[in-house]
């Protein structure tokens, strides 16, 4: 089924256009024939998003719902004198939920597809959700807390993917960037719904309560947006039902995710998708043993690497214990550093917005360098504030310099590259195993920030995390791929 593009282009043969001057014209007519309408596009974007929002909402409201949990007079229950490990439990238990989840991604990812998992995940949060709103005990609210944590593992795993298989190529960058705006979004959603209900009688039952809505939207939208185009080609091509039948689907879902406008070439996108995944050896079923082998291995590594640096520079201690560095920085009051968690929920939102607007134009390897290159830097200067610099203006600037510089860069490029670098066939059990990477290094990272700090204290520790951030740079400049304006086929092409 070959390509009526791919025809245009001379064979090897006695050809003056080598191989790479060959992707770069097929790359470039497809992109020139890859019409769509923008309203088209949101949708398929937006449903899915709501499992990033959901995810970044339960991080704001744990932090303010603790406090209401824990108040004699507030909290509506009898057992409010919580331990640090109870407190630690409630707060992490979505951590281990969503570990849990992306481990049942692994088996399940590739069999129900991206969409019907975007669906299970919307289920999982709703449950979740309501078990942790009415629980009438603390094990039922772990329990509940748990739950919603599936759903975030299963959320976080399927929404990239689903975005990267049904977004134009033109747009794909900014598309899957406004997910991480969107978890910015919910975080800052929770922080404020969570500093409005904390004084409200059992408010935290509120905070966890409020956002069910947003996961009945995210279960239809899903049920009623088609499948992934490629996810039914590759289907197709590995003889998983009648190949001329699942081609039909595939073109109705993409002019359904395209608009009208695309009808007349979603037959030619769909042939050249078949024509260059079957050149790329999609054709059998993957196997464990092929996830650290060739091209998947090299994903792991751009992917695995660029998520575990995401989150080893410092991210989830900045994130977890911004009010307590804003406290010892000169923000005594507990309101006031909630306050200002809110601030940087502003500017994660706002700066954000920034990198979405730029990315499918600058490109993610310049941010990923100018970006981690600002957060090394305020990391050391957030280090000399604990040890010798005790200017409380510089750690504020300091903090604020590193959110912005991460929501430049990690924040919402990490995201981005593990959902484009994976071939086909091996992206859903590929992507799991970095999502499981992504949340065991955040609860590695979260839980050791304390006893480290302890340890070898507060300035130690940030420095450490600058040194870290510096190798990601090395990494970054020599691992890295640029991937900026290719579709992902080309993308699989190219590693």
């Amino acid at each position: 089924m070959a390509s009526k593009v791919e025809q245009l282009i001379p064979k090897d043969g006695g050809s003056s256009v080598d191989h790479g001057e060959k992707e770069y014209l097929l790359g470039t007519a497809r992109r020139e024939c890859e019409e769509f309408s923008l309203l088209a596009a949101i949708l398929p974007f937006l449903f899915p998003a709501f499992g990033g929002l959901q995810y970044g909402y339960d991080i704001g409201a744990t932090s303010c719902a603790t406090l209401s949990l824990q108040s004699s007079t507030m909290s509506g229950i009898s057992w409010y004198d919580l331990s640090s490990v109870d407190v630690g439990l409630i707060t992490s238990g979505s951590l281990y939920g969503a570990l849990i989840g992306s481990l049942l991604a692994f088996n399940i990812a590739d069999f129900l597809g991206r969409r019907r998992e975007l669906v299970l995940a919307s289920i999982m949060y709703l449950i979740g959700a309501l078990v942790t709103a009415f629980a009438p005990s603390f094990a039922l609210l772990v329990t509940g807390r748990f739950i919603y944590g599936v759903g975030i593992g299963l959320a976080m795993h399927a929404a990239p993917m689903y975005i990267a298989e049904t977004s134009p190529s033109q747009i794909r960058g900014q598309l899957i960037s406004l997910k991480e705006l969107f978890i910015v979004l919910g975080m800052l959603g929770g922080y404020t719904v969570g500093s409005l209900l904390v004084g409200t009688f059992a408010g935290w039952r509120y905070m966890y309560g409020v956002i069910t809505p947003v996961s009945v939207i995210m279960g239809v939208g899903m049920l009623w947006l088609p499948a992934s185009p490629r996810w039914i080609l590759l289907k197709a091509i590995q003889g998983q039902g009648d190949t001329s039948a699942l081609r039909d689907t595939a073109i109705t879902c993409l002019c359904r995710l395209r608009g009208s406008g695309a009808d007349s070439t979603a037959p030619q996108m769909v042939d050249e998708i078949l024509s260059e995944l079957s050149q790329l050896d999609e054709q059998e079923e993957a196997t464990i043993a092929e996830l650290f082998q060739g091209k998947c291995l090299k994903a792991l590594i751009i992917g695995g690497g660029l998520i575990v640096f995401q989150q080893i520079t410092g991210q989830p201690s900045v994130l977890y214990y911004a009010p307590t560095i804003f406290q010892t920085a000169g923000f005594s009051a507990a309101s006031d550093a909630t306050k200002v968690s809110i601030i940087l929920g502003l500017l994660k939102l706002i700066l954000t917005g920034v990198a979405v607007s730029v990315i499918d134009r600058l490109g993610r390897r310049p941010l990923l360098l100018g970006g981690v290159t600002g957060m090394v830097i305020s990391l050391f200067f957030i280090g000399s504030y604990y040890t010798y610099l005790n200017i409380s203006a510089v750690a504020v600037a300091a903090l604020l310099l590193y959110v912005g510089c991460y929501q430049l860069s990690f924040g919402p490029i990490g995201w981005l590259m593990i959902s484009e670098v994976f071939p086909l066939r091996l992206r859903g059990r590929g992507l799991s195993i970095v999502v499981l990477v992504n949340f065991g290094a955040n609860a590695l990272v979260t839980f050791a920030f304390s006893p480290l700090k302890e340890l070898v204290g507060a300035g130690i520790l940030f420095f450490i995390f600058g040194v870290i951030g510096a190798f990601s740079l090395v990494f970054i400049f020599f691992i890295i791929p640029e991937t900026k304006g290719l579709s992902l086929e080309e993308i699989e092409a190219k590693l």
